[in-house]
């Protein structure tokens, strides 16, 4: 994800906020791999101490590493390089981009929440983040939204620039094709996979179909 956006959207997953047993859930995650292209799964999980993130990263980090998906974790630039990550993600709540990027130095990704803010994308992009992400665009079954983001702030950014642009919130199969019509570079997804009444492998095969039909 550190390389121009492709030419058509691509599935940027993102975990659970709890994962009990890192080896079941490693099943899931191959079962999303067979589905098709991935571009990243993000490893997001919510009050849990240091150890079971490590837990966690180390079982499903060579499942995605294996198949070249980048294994981004989630506000712990210090755990990124401590658990050879591929990068981190921080948003506005959590350390400065400035901060991350110190931490996590030039070779690992850094990709910044803008929620729905033309100025925030615009200061993330000018410090050097690999990527923006906006949204949420939908009611999320993960996050409370406490910003809705329009479909208007993806198309202007992707007419203006070329720094990758991720949506997310609440984006699934039956309403992701508007985000994608707007500009999108990638899809943040989380329960739209793993709650998949087919199951996490159906829903990716079902998003890359979508995209290869909208080229």
């Amino acid at each position: 994800m550190s390389v121009p956006a492709a030419e058509s959207c691509r599935l940027y997953l993102i975990s659970p906020e709890r994962i009990e047993h890192p080896g079941l859930f490693a099943n899931d995650l191959r079962a999303a791999l067979d589905g098709g292209d991935v571009a990243a799964f993000q490893l997001r999980l919510k009050d849990v101490d240091d150890d079971a993130i490590a837990r966690a990263a180390d079982t499903l980090r060579p499942v995605c590493q294996q198949r070249d998906v980048a294994f981004i974790l989630n506000d712990r630039p210090d755990l990124a390089v401590k658990l050879d990550c591929d990068g981190v993600h921080v948003g506005q709540d959590d350390m400065p981009y400035a901060e991350a990027r110190r931490i996590v130095g030039p070779q690992r990704q850094v990709g910044v929440t803008c929620k729905a803010s033309r100025d925030l994308a615009m200061e993330a992009g000018d410090a050097g983040a690999d990527y923006v992400a906006f949204g949420a665009f939908f009611a999320s079954s993960t996050k409370a939204v406490t910003t809705p983001a329009s479909l208007e702030i993806i198309e202007w950014w992707s007419e203006l620039f070329e720094i990758p642009c991720v949506a997310i919130g609440g984006i699934t199969v039956e309403n992701c094709r508007p985000v994608i019509a707007a500009g999108a570079d990638f899809l943040a997804v989380a329960g739209g996979v793993w709650n998949h009444m087919d199951g996490p492998e159906a829903a990716v095969r079902a998003f890359n179909q979508i995209f290869s039909a909208d080229r």
